[in-house]
C-alpha cells in the first residue's frame, strides 16, 4: 500500500477514550508546514461523530469553522454531543480540540435512507478522461523542494488537473472555475462511512484554487497567505474515494480578503455524489 494511504487510514482510525464518554483521539499525518490539514481534520470529525450514530443513518450534511491551525505532532481530541435523535434524523456537535482549546467545530446532521424525489446536475461535457492528464509525479519530477515532494507523492490522493495545475504559474485564461479528477491511490475497505470521509478529506486540497485562478495567484506567489475559514459537505449519494471522482470548483465572490468557493463531486460515470461549498482567506501582497 502507498505509505500516504496508509497513514491516511491510520489517522481516519480514531482510538475511543474508555468509558463512554463520546471522546475519541486521533493522530495526525505529516505535512510540510508542520500544521495538520484541514481535509484530515473534517474527515476524522466525521468519523468521531459517525461513531455515535446507528450504522443505518449515514451522514448527508455538515457544516464546519476552522479555528485554529493543528499540530500536526500532536494527538487530536474529538468531543461529541449527542444533540438529537429523531425518528430519522440524528444531529451531532463534534469538537476537535488540540492543547486544551478546540481546533474545529462542526455540526452534522445524519438521516436514514428513504426514498423520495430524485434529480441531479448533470456532469460536464467534454472533459477528457483522467488518464490523459498528467500525473503529479509527471509535474513535478525534476523539483527538489519538500512542497513539491508532497504534492508529487506523499498525498494519498492522485489529483489530475483539467485546466493545468497552478502550483507554480496560472496558464491560459484567468477564470473563477476549474475541474480535478481525483482518487485515492490505493484500494480502500468497502466501508461507506470510510469512503463518505475519505472524500471529505479530498475535498479541502483545491477547493480554493478557483479564487487564484481567476486573479493569476499561484501556490508559488510570494508573499500568498491563505487559510479554511470553514468547510460545508452535503452528500447526496454513496460513491467510492478510490475510483475516479471529477471535482467541479468556481468562485462566484472574493471580497476583503476572503473568498467564496462551491463544487460537486461526481463519479466517473455521472453520477454526483457530493456538494461542498468553502470560504477561506486570501490575501495576496501588493
Amino acid at each position: 500500500m502507498h505509505d500516504s494511504v496508509a497513514a491516511m487510514l491510520q489517522a481516519l482510525t480514531l482510538r475511543p477514550e474508555p468509558g463512554g464518554s463520546d471522546t475519541f483521539v486521533g493522530t495526525s499525518i505529516k505535512m510540510p508546514h508542520e500544521r495538520v490539514f484541514g481535509g484530515q481534520v473534517v474527515a476524522q470529525t466525521l468519523i468521531a461523530a459517525s461513531a455515535t450514530v446507528p450504522s443505518d443513518r449515514p451522514v448527508h450534511s455538515m457544516h464546519g469553522y476552522f479555528l485554529r491551525p493543528g499540530d500536526d505532532t500532536q494527538p487530536i481530541e474529538y468531543s461529541v454531543d449527542r444533540i438529537h435523535d429523531g425518528r430519522s434524523f440524528s444531529t451531532r456537535r463534534t469538537q476537535g480540540i488540540q492543547k486544551g482549546v478546540p481546533i474545529f467545530s462542526m455540526i452534522a446532521s445524519f438521516q436514514e435512507v428513504v426514498p423520495g424525489l430524485e434529480h441531479a446536475e448533470q456532469m460536464p461535457a467534454g472533459i477528457p478522461e483522467p488518464e490523459s492528464l498528467p500525473a503529479p509525479a509527471e509535474l513535478f519530477a525534476e523539483l527538489n523542494h519538500p512542497q513539491a515532494t508532497y504534492w508529487a507523492a506523499q498525498r494519498p490522493f492522485d489529483i489530475r488537473y483539467v485546466n493545468g495545475p497552478i502550483y507554480l504559474e496560472v496558464t491560459g485564461p484567468k477564470v473563477a472555475h476549474q475541474a480535478v479528477w481525483m482518487r485515492c491511490f490505493d484500494r480502500l475497505p468497502d466501508d461507506a462511512s470510510l469512503h463518505r470521509a475519505a472524500l471529505a478529506y479530498a475535498s479541502d486540497y483545491t477547493i480554493l484554487e478557483s479564487i487564484y485562478r481567476r486573479h493569476g495567484v499561484s501556490w508559488a506567489t510570494k508573499g500568498l497567505s491563505a487559510a479554511s475559514l470553514d468547510h460545508a459537505m452535503w452528500f447526496h449519494r454513496d460513491g467510492r474515494a478510490d475510483e475516479w471522482v471529477l471535482y467541479v470548483q468556481e468562485s462566484p465572490s472574493a471580497q476583503g480578503g476572503r473568498g467564496l468557493c462551491l463544487g460537486r463531486m461526481y463519479a466517473h460515470d455521472g453520477t454526483l455524489l457530493a456538494s461542498v461549498a468553502q470560504e477561506g482567506m486570501v490575501r495576496v501582497p501588493n
